[in-house]
């Protein structure tokens, strides 16, 4: 296979070992970085999972506690679609993520910054992370034009043109006052030809360096993204390169856009095994429940995606037995609660039969009520996850979530 270029196969197994390279042996790395920063995150291991490499543990922001591993709901605009703050919080929800892109096209950082930052602006008083904005550029941007200074863009709101840079988005988010700021970086697409990608990884590890120089002094913690599409040495090389800096935690990006799952997850078990055992590690844009019970035992303590907030939009929910499509006329007089084993406010008031007929009407109660359930899913799906590290008992978990999820629940009629 000619060097560059992307087999038909996706990628999967077989591409990984058109271009194996041998991964280092050791666990997780422990050693020291180039780089020495005060940091303002303090993150404990309180028990690794026996037989994986799952941790339970805790991070301390200022303002407050996140137990993980954790799951946070995503926020785009200053707003997790659909409930209000207090909602939020009695789904579970213990930290949130905020969309750096977008706030900054509108209502603007400064403005933020002069009401009193996003905490008071949103009125959310937990800790809140926002990204760096790249995968929104890559993403959402009708034009775009990246250059070693950082990325000229149009808006996808009216088509005007801006800039952002390493220093520019740190700047950005500090404006917006978040507790953890991700680095600048860019999102290659899948598939993208080898040669581009290192050419990325390499461009993405300057732009961190840029990003850290920028914070000295600063008081939010910041994190690392480890890119390099699906080429393991790439990877290796972007860990490596970050992990230098000594940052306050790594993320995993550029997954979940096109790739197979056992190919991700193959990537997830190898790169987090270069990352240092004492840093928080956060899997971006990754949130199907499956996902989660497949990568927290990989050793993955932070996780996001919309796919809670938006499956619930579109009437689709997740359940201890599987997805519901709650339109389906099977639960036009249905009398049952969506989950019989969930606690959320949803759950413990409406039938399936009230939520199809909001959904059908497009009521906007109807988005707000999926929105409760799918997010207190998630918040329960973690517990539970919490609670099996805790245990030591993490593959009978696992059993016993894909035991539930046997077949179709249309089709069980569970």
């Amino acid at each position: 296979m000619k060097k560059g270029t992307v087999r038909g196969c996706q990628l999967s197994v077989c591409g990984w070992k058109e271009r194996r390279v041998e991964w280092r042996k050791w666990g997780r790395v422990n050693r020291q970085p180039e780089q020495i920063r005060e940091t303002f995150l303090e993150f404990r291991i309180l028990q690794k999972g026996e037989g994986s490499g799952g941790r339970l543990g805790e991070i301390d922001t200022p303002h407050g506690k996140i137990r993980t591993p954790v799951f946070m709901p995503v926020g785009t605009q200053g707003s997790v679609k659909a409930v209000s703050p207090d909602e939020l919080r009695q789904t579970g929800a213990e930290i949130i993520l905020a969309n750096t892109y977008h706030l900054y096209l509108r209502p603007g950082h400064k403005l933020i910054e002069r009401l009193g930052g996003l905490h008071r602006f949103m009125g959310w008083d937990g800790p809140i992370l926002t990204d760096s904005g790249g995968f929104q550029v890559y993403s959402l941007a009708k034009l775009r034009n990246i250059s070693e200074q950082g990325v000229v863009f149009q808006s996808h709101l009216d088509g005007s043109k801006h800039f952002i840079g390493p220093e520019e988005a740190m700047d950005i988010q500090q404006s917006l006052g978040s507790d953890i700021v991700m680095a600048f970086d860019e999102c290659v697409s899948y598939p993208a030809e080898y040669e581009y990608v290192q050419r990325s990884v390499d461009l993405t590890s300057r732009w961190a360096e840029r990003c850290l120089a920028h914070m000295a002094g600063g008081k939010q913690a910041l994190f690392g993204i480890v890119q390099g599409g699906v080429y393991p040495d790439l990877r290796e090389k972007s860990a490596h390169d970050l992990v230098r800096l000594g940052l306050d935690g790594y993320a995993l990006g550029g997954l979940a856009v096109g790739e197979d799952r056992e190919t991700r997850l193959h990537i997830i078990r190898e790169t987090v095994k270069m990352l240092p055992d004492d840093k928080p590690v956060y899997l971006m844009g990754v949130g199907a429940p499956e996902d989660l019970v497949e990568s927290v035992p990989l050793g993955v303590d932070m996780f996001d995606c919309v796919m809670p907030t938006r499956n619930a939009r579109n009437g689709t929910l997740f359940t201890t037995h599987g997805r519901m499509t709650i339109k389906n006329a099977q639960y036009s007089d249905d009398e049952r609660p969506v989950d019989d084993q969930c606690d959320c406010y949803t759950c413990t008031h409406f039938s399936r039969a009230y939520l199809r007929h909001l959904f059908l009407a497009r009521e906007l109660l109807a988005y707000r009520l999926n929105t409760i359930h799918n997010l207190r899913y998630h918040a329960r799906l973690m517990a539970g996850l919490r609670e099996a590290l805790k245990d030591g008992r993490m593959d009978e978990f696992k059993e016993a979530f894909y035991k539930a999820q046997e077949g179709n629940i249309e089709e069980r009629g569970d």
